[in-house]
């Protein structure tokens, strides 16, 4: 499958089979966000595996939705606050940007594995740094459920590439 492909299949899934993901699945996922590219290779992140089984009350204190805790896994992305590059003329930290190629690499991942996630930024910070004993310095940016799609992918309604795209 081609990346367009890829990128094409993938889509934000909100109905999970309770069906386990494969450990050779999950790893491949994970794999695939630490080969992710991070600004001067600092890699100033930490991925946050969950198993929801037996948590989907405390789990839904960081996102009250009952289809996030229904697959085998939650997965999040957060950023080590102080371990990022960062921009000299500006100040500009990295590590909100960086956390967030790793995760788009890890969700297209779970695509070609046959897994579904969707991207999850409505979530309580608070509520997700108690929850899941976070350290200090971790700002948790993202969370996907993981797990397989109860539904075959719907087709994506996108802007035209001239509403996006500025030549100059």
């Amino acid at each position: 499958m081609s990346l367009l492909q890829l990128l094409s299949k993938r889509y934000s899934v909100r109905a999970y089979k309770p069906d386990e993901v494969e450990h050779e699945k999950l790893q491949l996922v994970l794999e695939a966000a630490r080969l992710a590219p991070t600004a001067c290779n600092r890699q100033p992140f930490r991925i946050i595996v969950v198993k929801t089984a037996g948590r989907a009350e405390e789990l839904k204190k960081i996102y009250a939705k009952d289809w996030f805790v229904q697959p085998p896994y939650i997965l999040g992305i957060v950023w080590v606050k102080g371990t990022e590059w960062v921009r000299r003329s500006d100040q500009k930290p990295y590590g909100d940007l960086d956390a967030g190629i790793v995760f788009d690499h890890l969700v297209l991942e779970a695509a070609d594995q046959g897994l579904g996630t969707c991207w999850v930024g409505a979530f309580d910070p608070e509520a997700a740094r108690l929850v899941l004993q976070m350290e200090p310095n971790w700002e948790p940016l993202a969370f996907t459920p993981l797990g397989y799609p109860v539904e075959e992918p719907v087709r994506k309604i996108r802007k035209p590439l001239a509403d996006l795209v500025v030549y100059r």
